[in-house]
């Protein structure tokens, strides 16, 4: 099959938007705007790879968002986004060079599987193609004050991205339409004379571009997941001698470490506990089971993102996670905020979404004594429903 990388535009300012943070960087149902999109087409079979062009300006802001996601290097952008478009073709013309290339604007977090496979498909038989939707409104021409005329909408489509094009031709297209300042990549290829299929785009792919459009996105998200579930995990892993114990990803120095099979993460193994039952998809025994020697010593970041995993292909998203730990030592506030942040990262979820806490049993019980140490968590997961 050709491959097919995807050149996500997002270098842009957000000025229109207003506020604080470029629009591409807000938080929408939990994840920020551009990691919506880049995962929409990591995900999708037909998709080789991601390119983001970003202002180079926002570093730090693409890195608390996608850094984790292993994309390639991200190419810095111009000044306008044809110019940005460019310089990220360049750049993969310098790597990978792929048969064809999709163009898709960060801004636009809520494009769909089906919308994607459409597009790529197109491009079998044709040199260009764009997601897009048919006007069903009636148009009106005004002076400001009063209407001028009205414009027949038959034929008239309203543009969205992806756009995607055969990679050589959609080059050279905007190298000879550079400083052309057209408002899209199919204006660019119409220029240089490639005919641009028209794939109907599911019409809640929507450019977010003030806050109404924001709050729309964020009503449309919360009403495609209504089916809300919950799930418990608990786990407990005795005490032995050892200078640092794992605690929800965090080596923490203490004069014990938990005895396990892996790395007796107990605040890892009780959240994974808790996202199977959330899917009603047995527990952390019966995927990892501690008879197999491959989980001998296993970072427990790995089953947290198998079930992650799990959770994602079942079209499922996690809400939040809340994580109590029992133990009368070590002390966890010092390190409260590094397990958050990086609980947070292995669920692909904002770092306010997930709550560790922890609590003595006033020296009563295995806990108390310091024989041991537990973990209670919870998960609510949502599904499309």
């Amino acid at each position: 099959m050709p491959s097919c990388i995807v050149l996500i535009v997002a270098a842009g300012s957000g000025t229109r938007f207003g506020g604080g943070l470029p629009k591409q960087y807000l938080e929408l149902g939990g994840e920020n705007i551009l990691r919506r999109s880049v995962q929409a087409f990591l995900n999708h079979p037909h998709i080789d790879g991601v390119q983001v062009v970003i202002n180079p300006d926002h570093r730090e802001m693409y890195d608390a968002a996608v850094g984790d996601l292993g994309l390639p290097e991200p190419v810095p952008g111009g000044a306008s986004r044809q110019d940005s478009v460019l310089l990220g073709l360049e750049a993969l013309a310098k790597q990978s060079k792929p048969d064809f290339v999709m163009i898709h604007d960060a801004a636009r977090p809520l494009i769909d599987a089906a919308t994607i496979t459409d597009v790529r498909r197109a491009l079998d038989s044709a040199k260009g193609a764009i997601a897009a939707k048919p006007l069903v409104d009636t148009l009106k021409r005004g002076n400001g004050v009063a209407i001028t005329t009205t414009i027949d909408r038959a034929n008239l489509w309203q543009a969205h991205t992806p756009q995607a094009f055969h990679f050589n031709d959609i080059l050279v297209a905007h190298r000879a339409a550079a400083g052309a300042q057209l408002t899209d990549d199919a204006a660019v290829a119409e220029k240089s004379g490639i005919t641009v299929t028209l794939v109907p785009s599911n019409p809640d792919n929507m450019k977010i571009t003030n806050p109404d459009d924001l709050d729309r996105a964020a009503r449309l998200i919360g009403h495609s997941y209504g089916d809300i579930r919950t799930g418990m995990g608990f786990d407990v892993h005795r005490l032995i001698p050892g200078t640092e114990i794992m605690i929800c990803g965090i080596a923490v120095p203490h004069t014990a470490r938990a005895e396990g099979h892996s790395d007796a993460d107990v605040g890892l193994h009780a959240l994974v506990d808790a996202i199977l039952g959330a899917m009603s998809a047995g527990d952390i025994g019966t995927h990892f089971p501690p008879s197999d020697p491959q989980w001998k010593g296993k970072d427990s970041a790995h089953f947290v993102r198998h079930v992650v995993g799990m959770l994602g292909e079942r079209g499922g998203i996690i809400a939040n996670a809340d994580i109590t730990l029992m133990c009368e030592a070590p002390r966890i506030g010092p390190h409260r905020e590094a397990m958050v942040k990086r609980v947070a990262s292995l669920l692909e979820i904002a770092p306010d979404r997930v709550s560790v806490k922890a609590t003595t049993t006033e020296r009563l019980g295995f806990t108390g004594r310091e024989e041991g140490i537990a973990a209670h968590a919870i998960a609510t997961v949502r599904f499309p429903g």
